[in-house]
């Protein structure tokens, strides 16, 4: 059994910033595991721009943005399996693999870094009645179809789910010559960003229905059209307001939900909202060693997010790695609360002896704000008021902690992070 000090597992974009940064911050003995045929992870697929405003002040394409760190990569030669699907990992960080050129094998690591990113909810995640003809695709699959491998799933096209791949894919199908009829949304508002409703529904005149399901699908061999119908606001159809569409493809952009089969079986402890471990300041997971970053954290709106979190892990797993068997700091660690508004945040506990001057405390809310506050509370004392002139559930939000700040209150049981409408 080959012994590693860090592996990675995954070689997208949060790997890929993970191994960097382990090795920058003076890791040599580390290895990439990557499924796929190459390194890259969705980015390959996204050929659209927007991705890297924040990363390289520039705007770059999906395949644009990976290159820039797997040419990283291959400059610092950080070594990677593809075609590798790992099987299983133990508590003792052991990695149980298989790949073509070495079968079935084991790797042994002192730290582990999750970054297998996440997969799209599919048709039988969805309570739709009807037969289960071709023509019904995730909107993932659809994009990879187009963008990789040349092929249109259909001319007259119905999206159910207002997802950013969805709305992407909305203005990929109407450029290579299809008709996307209505984008059907099941919440009160979009789960996007709000950049692409303009540039993907608005610039090219395609309807967004909120608070719209698909109720029946038409066909039984291939789709031939689909019904639609408003929701009450529990989201059952009202009767009466059923819309049919003529179409032959049904794309599905219901959600991501983060790949932790691996991380539920060897132990880790998840969060029941993000479906992506629990952490802490550190970005470790509750097994000692094992770190996690990217989307299998928790579902990103943007990409550079996900690189900086990931190098963030990078950074923390090689420090464990080069201070394993010194003396460890035993400080308490304070919960992270979300309060009203807030669906989750990421870390859940943070020490403040382990914290940079700065930690980044990630959050994403549970419905549309306009003009209210996020506030941050030590205890039952506020110390954070930032105005917000809109909060929504497709854009994650962001407040900064301060060392210097949680020093100042030395018998802090818990700090709260909530919406306030004053």
């Amino acid at each position: 059994m080959k012994n590693y000090d860090i592996i990675i597992i995954g070689g997208g974009p949060a790997g890929l910033a993970a191994a960097i940064s382990a090795r920058e911050n003076g890791v040599e003995n580390l290895l990439i595991l990557e499924r796929d045929r190459e390194l890259g992870g969705i980015l390959n697929q996204c050929i659209h721009n927007g991705f890297g405003l924040h990363t390289f002040s520039e705007e770059l394409t999906g395949p644009e943005y990976a290159n820039r760190f797997v040419s990283r990569a291959e400059e610092l030669k950080i070594p990677y399996f593809l075609n590798t699907m790992v099987m299983s990992i133990s508590p003792e960080k052991v990695v149980t693999a298989i790949n073509r050129e070495e079968g079935m094998f084991q790797l042994k690591a002192k730290a582990l870094i999750l970054a297998m990113g996440c997969r799209e909810r599919p048709r039988g995640a969805l309570n739709i009645p009807g037969y289960r003809p071709a023509g019904i695709y995730t909107a993932g699959t659809a994009q990879r179809l187009v963008n990789m491998e040349g092929r249109l799933p259909g001319r007259e096209v119905v999206i159910l789910g207002s997802g950013d791949i969805g709305l992407i894919m909305a203005r990929r199908m109407t450029l290579e010559g299809a008709r996307v009829q209505v984008v059907a949304e099941l919440m009160p508002y979009s789960g996007g960003l709000k950049r692409n409703i303009v540039q993907c529904l608005n610039d090219y005149g395609i309807p967004l229905k909120l608070q719209h399901t698909v109720v029946d699908i038409k066909g039984k061999e291939r789709v031939e059209g689909v019904t639609l119908a408003e929701v009450d606001e529990k989201g059952k159809p009202i009767p009466g307001t059923e819309e049919c569409y003529s179409c032959d493809t049904l794309l599905l952009s219901v959600g991501l939900i983060p790949e932790n089969e691996l991380s539920r079986e060897m132990g880790v402890k998840l969060n029941p909202v993000t479906s992506g471990p629990r952490v802490n300041e550190s970005l470790e997971t509750s097994l000692k060693g094992v770190f996690a970053c990217g989307n299998v954290l928790h579902v990103h709106d943007l990409v550079d997010f996900v690189s900086k979190e990931a190098a963030l892990a990078g950074r923390n797993a090689a420090h464990y790695v080069k201070t394993t068997g010194e003396k460890k700091d035993f400080a308490p660690e304070i919960p992270l609360k979300p309060g009203f508004g807030v669906r989750y945040t990421v870390p859940e506990t943070l020490c403040v002896s382990r914290m940079d001057e700065e930690l980044p405390l990630r959050f994403r809310v549970d419905r549309v704000y306009k003009d209210s506050y996020v506030s941050v509370y030590f205890d039952d004392k506020r110390v954070l008021h930032k105005k917000r002139p809109i909060a929504a559930p497709g854009e994650m939000e962001e407040v900064r902690l301060h060392k210097k700040k949680l020093l100042a209150h030395p018998d802090l049981a818990f700090i709260t992070v909530m919406i306030e409408e004053d």
